[in-house]
């Protein structure tokens, strides 16, 4: 019978870590083998501290696509209800065995599980004898940042990139761009008024802290366009509520609201400003969306630039 590996987790934005335990579990099953990723969804915390849930950064589906892509044969949501919380780390074990018969496990060097993390990688690596696999502890995947900085690839990493605005070290962290994915909704229609029409997306997933930043837009249709995105709360005309803002380039004849939109965040182009008229507002926008532009078509997507605003 063909061998089993599995690897366990939550597996949030699928990084550049997260794949190298899907290919070590590849590569102990064999092109014969079945590879099987065990991710919880939610976050446990949810359940556990639900004020300290993390914000998502990929949605089930996209995370299932990636995880197959990186060698997965099957993608198993499992779902962080009391009751599994509440097993012991030998009843998980003994739950996963009956389950799967995996001949390898395959964790990072900080995995835990069971109750109150309590499992700790002695404890899965002695349970493996009697239970018949094997535990493999990949190590994890360190990067350098463009600060020089080197760190571990993990999710916690991300957001917090995410939230410094710095999408260019997150998508070293990812191993692609950060995408944000969700359904155009109606917005003030503002953009229309001045010659930058947006879509306004209702994001399932983290977007990068409040600014300008270029990206790639893709429609249901698959067809990609270069857009110049804003995220935030739209100070020059005093708004409240924080919001994802796209303005497709070359985009005509798009239905207005309920279609579904991904945006592949490609590059930082400046902070969030407050103008003091609208005139001076279109003006930046226009010069946002050509440097968005030339972002993408000369291939500095994953390049650190300095912030530009026309005065």
């Amino acid at each position: 019978m063909p061998a089993t590996a599995i690897t366990i987790g939550n597996f949030d934005g699928v990084h550049i870590g997260h794949a190298a335990l899907v290919r070590r579990a590849r590569e102990l099953a064999g092109p014969e083998g079945r590879v099987v990723v065990i991710s919880f969804d939610p976050h446990p915390a949810t359940i556990l501290r639900a004020e300290r849930t993390p914000p998502r950064l990929t949605t089930f589906a996209r995370r299932e696509g990636l995880l197959r892509a990186a060698g997965a044969d099957v993608v198993e949501k499992l779902e962080p209800t009391p009751e599994i919380l509440a097993m012991t780390a030998e009843e998980f074990v003994r739950d996963l065995v009956k389950r799967y018969a995996p001949a390898w496990i395959v964790e990072g060097p900080d995995f835990r599980f069971g109750k109150g993390r309590s499992g700790t990688l002695e404890l899965l690596r002695s349970l493996g004898a009697a239970s018949g696999y094997t535990l493999h502890v990949e190590p994890s995947v360190t990067l350098g940042l463009h600060d020089h900085l080197i760190a571990p690839a993990s999710s916690s990493l991300t957001r917090w990139l995410l939230a410094n605005a710095r999408v260019a070290d997150a998508a070293l962290v990812l191993g692609r761009p950060h995408r944000l994915e969700g359904v155009v909704v109606k917005g003030d229609q503002r953009g229309r008024t001045i010659g930058f029409p947006t879509a306004n997306l209702d994001s399932e997933v983290m977007p990068p802290a409040d600014g300008v930043y270029a990206a790639v837009a893709t429609l249901p249709d698959g067809r990609p366009f270069p857009a110049a995105l804003n995220i935030g709360t739209r100070p020059t005309f005093r708004g409240v509520d924080r919001r994802v803002e796209a303005h497709l380039l070359g985009a005509t004849e798009m239905p207005e609201y309920g279609w579904r939109l991904s945006l592949d965040i490609a590059a930082f182009v400046r902070d969030q400003v407050r103008f003091d008229s609208v005139q001076r507002l279109a003006d930046q926008l226009r010069c946002d969306c050509d440097r968005a532009a030339v972002m993408l078509a000369s291939h500095l997507t994953l390049c650190a630039t300095e912030p530009l605003v026309c005065r």
